[in-house]
């Protein structure tokens, strides 16, 4: 069988178009950058194939043995963030507080665990500041007015995440500005307009640009050179060539990450997710419709490079899937308590077991081919099947295991925890629903509601100010 923690991982590099053996810089250590959400709206289930992409991955290293430090920063100073704010008569941070908070609950209830700490661009304009002074001070930037550009002619490796040539690079985030010495260079700090947000600099008042928010971070907690930075493939031109350029301009230490993955985009039929479009489905919608376990499932049946075309066709049979997985599981416990204690030929079982289990891992190993590593959890979802017709200790438990093991890594088998929180979930909208009935004076009914749950075991109790119930 094979050894998760000594076997060989192999992901692919855009830096070096290739599949690259995993090799941290420190052993047994990992330092992992992702780029976060710009948050200016609602998430949608295109975000969160992200990081649920990402999330898998950090269990994986974490299931290998590795002591992995998953840091995701908050774009909470941005264009987008100041004209929605403008739209709604509200104080930039302030919409992006609020935005943030909801983006953690949506980490939250995809059960994405895994991040170590979130870290939001407002928090670091000192950091910000010191690298902007940097550049301008080795000859990497320049002053137009109360803005600072990055000269990209200043920095021969530019293109070479994107495999693009400095003289093709003429398309940016931002409309061409005729002060630019060159249509790519790129905004490190921007001039306040009237009436925006802005800090004080030496340059006066104004912002950062997009780019350099990630730098001041990923310098700030690791250094010039670290492990992983991930992303949407849509970041790699020009963001993640941006943050190459700045950080590796300032400190002359290159690379600034070993490994860059990048995840492929969620769309339906072709298109991406815009609400100018009408395809935009919140995550929180989703999660409501079919639950966690079928969301992600739907998403590792997709390589995390690969593009997911959503369909309902799809999503049903994940859906499907992880109801397969949460009651093959279920009864295999069940079944459990009825084994003898007797000792039992087991071998073949368990030797399938430990196939299915190998192929799990080489599939993970294989740039974490999630497609691969799901066919053969199935397999042992067909053993458990099997088992609870005729069930033998050692080959139950053994199976159980494997179940709960591999699914953590995933994230497609509920815990015990997951589940108490759906419980209370379906509980307080029981309780939405009579106290609707109470307002309707329909009491009878808000009774027999009452009534009925205290002999499930939950306590209701009304209060003139709320409702609300103990166990």
């Amino acid at each position: 069988m094979i050894d998760p923690t000594s076997s060989e991982l192999r992901v692919y590099n855009t830096l070096t178009r290739r599949l690259d053996k995993f090799d941290p810089i420190r052993p047994n250590r990992v330092s992992m950058f992702v780029c976060g959400p710009t948050v200016w709206d609602v998430s949608h289930i295109g975000h969160g194939k992200t990081y649920v992409d990402y999330d898998i991955m950090a269990r994986y290293l974490r299931r290998k043995g590795f002591s992995v430090f998953f840091l995701l920063n908050v774009t909470d100073v941005d264009d987008k963030i100041i004209n929605k704010a403008h739209d709604l008569g509200e104080q930039p941070l302030v919409l992006a507080e609020r935005l943030a908070k909801s983006f953690f609950t949506d980490m939250k209830d995809l059960h994405v665990d895994s991040i170590n700490l979130y870290a939001n661009a407002s928090d670091h304009i000192p950091e910000i500041l010191d690298q902007v002074t940097g550049l301008l001070r080795n000859g990497m930037a320049y002053k137009v007015d109360g803005d600072v550009y990055f000269d990209i002619s200043k920095f021969p490796g530019y293109g070479k995440l994107s495999h693009q040539k400095i003289e093709d690079l003429t398309v940016h985030r931002v409309d061409p500005d005729p002060r630019k010495k060159h249509p790519g260079d790129f905004a490190l700090w921007k001039s306040q307009k009237p009436g925006e947000m802005f800090w004080e600099s030496p340059w006066g008042r104004g912002r950062p640009g997009w780019h350099v928010e990630d730098t001041a971070i990923t310098l700030t907690y690791f250094g010039p050179t670290y492990d992983v930075h991930g992303g949407g493939t849509e970041l790699i031109f020009p963001h993640h060539e941006a943050e190459i350029a700045q950080a590796e301009g300032l400190t002359g230490k290159e690379p600034l990450a070993r490994y860059w993955l990048h995840t492929g985009l969620l769309s339906i039929k072709g298109e991406e997710m815009h609400k100018s479009l009408g395809n935009f489905i919140p995550i929180q919608d989703m999660i409501r419709k079919v639950g966690t376990p079928g969301l992600r499932v739907f998403y590792a049946g997709t390589h995390y490079r690969s593009p997911l075309d959503f369909t309902e066709e799809a999503l049903q049979q994940a859906v499907s899937l992880a109801r397969r997985f949460r009651r093959a599981h279920d009864q295999l416990v069940f079944a459990r308590t009825k084994t003898s204690s007797k000792k039992t030929e087991t071998t073949g079982v368990l030797k399938r077991l430990d196939e299915a289990r190998d192929e799990f891992f080489k599939a993970m190993d294989d740039d974490f081919n999630t497609p691969g590593a799901l066919a053969a959890y199935i397999r042992i979802i067909g053993l458990a099947e099997d088992e609870v017709r005729s069930p033998k200790t050692e080959s139950v438990n053994a199976i159980i295991g494997a179940l709960e093991d591999l699914g953590s890594v995933l994230g497609v088998l509920e815990t015990e925890t997951v589940a108490q929180d759906r419980v209370s979930e379906l509980v307080s909208f029981v309780l939405e629903l009579r106290n609707e009935l109470r307002s309707k004076r329909d009491y009878e009914s808000a009774d027999r509601i009452r009534d009925r749950m205290a002999k499930l075991g939950f306590v209701v109790e009304d209060s003139a100010e709320e409702t609300h119930w103990i166990t």
